[in-house]
């Protein structure tokens, strides 16, 4: 199956950044190059390693031309702001925040840049002014969370709801799904869809909210794909076997270990162009004048071996527009 890329939005003009980061010559970084990361998940979270991996093939080697300072707050939301200040009091000359994480950083410095590996909504939750031009200290990516809140559900209703029943699973303290729970209620008027939102704060809430969508007889589960989901995803993938319920998640990562469907951006790849504005920032380039970038392209992808498990029968016309298919 073909595999999308990318494009970038254009815009953004070049200036120079007001910190003394790195002096070059031609290429070569003549300083080390101080870079925090915030995260949201924990420590061996495969979206750092994917962001180092891409700092290295741009030519930052640590102990030589970088130093790395990572904080990680294990799935606790409260615990964000106090890592946020530890990363600024360490001078670290740029952060690169991971998911939720951008709202503890923005609220602890306004002359840090701060580059988002991938934000729901960064315009919609208040993070920057515009897409074209962040202005401040802050840039980076957003996965479209709000955007895409109709078509996931629309997805989902049309190919497995029988009783025009779908369950959400979200976790309401996290800043993007506000915006997502207000599209997607509204796109289940239009559609004719009872929606049952299902608040999980804590991994023990998860068994019970699958419970509770087996008891109202919900068609199939959509999940909102944010950090809560993605450092859960096993347990959430296990109870929706389980429990015989068709889910789609945001990302291909959950189908390719072993999920139904997803429907989104291909985030690694969010997360790699993360590590280029990082390069930039180092180089000079001041962060709010670089937009914040949206995917272009979109993944369909869909599990035949997990929808087989499941029973279920995929329609061909489903499949025909599917951009990975997992056999």
């Amino acid at each position: 199956m073909k595999r999308r890329e990318f494009i970038t939005l254009l815009g953004g003009a070049a200036a120079a950044w007001p910190l003394p980061l790195i002096a070059q010559q031609g290429d070569r970084v003549q300083r080390i190059a101080r870079v925090g990361i915030l995260n949201y998940a924990e420590a061996h979270d495969i979206r750092v390693r994917q962001f180092l991996s891409a700092l290295r093939e741009l030519g930052y080697v640590e102990s030589k031309n970088l130093t790395v300072t990572h904080r990680w707050a294990d799935g606790v939301l409260d615990r964000l702001p106090e890592l946020a200040a530890e990363l600024v009091a360490s001078k670290v000359d740029v952060i690169i925040a991971l998911g939720p994480a951008v709202w503890a950083a923005k609220r602890t410095t306004t002359t840090v840049p701060i580059v988002i590996a991938f934000s729901g909504d960064p315009v919609g939750d208040g993070v920057v002014a515009s897409l074209a031009r962040p202005g401040g200290n802050i840039t980076g990516f957003s996965y479209m969370s709000t955007d895409l809140a109709a078509k996931r559900l629309e997805l989902l209703s049309k190919t497995f709801s029988k009783n025009n029943r779908i369950a959400i699973l979200y976790n309401p303290p996290e800043p993007a799904t506000r915006l997502e729970m207000q599209e997607t209620q509204a796109a289940a008027r239009t559609l004719g869809v009872t929606v049952q939102p299902l608040e999980t704060r804590h991994p023990d809430e998860l068994e019970q909210a699958f419970t509770a969508a087996v008891r109202e007889r919900a068609d199939a589960l959509l999940v909102f794909t944010h950090g809560f989901a993605v450092l859960n995803r096993a347990r959430i993938m296990e109870l929706a076997a389980r429990h015989g319920l068709p889910t789609l998640y945001g990302w291909r990562d959950f189908v390719d270990e072993g999920g139904l469907m997803s429907y989104g951006p291909d985030i690694q790849v969010l997360v790699r162009r993360a590590a280029s504005y990082v390069d930039r920032i180092i180089r000079g380039e001041k962060p709010g004048d670089l937009p914040i970038e949206q995917p272009a392209r979109l993944q369909l992808a869909i599990n035949l071996k997990t929808a087989k498990a499941l029973g279920l029968d995929v329609p061909p016309t489903l499949l025909a527009r599917a951009d990975d298919v997992i056999e």
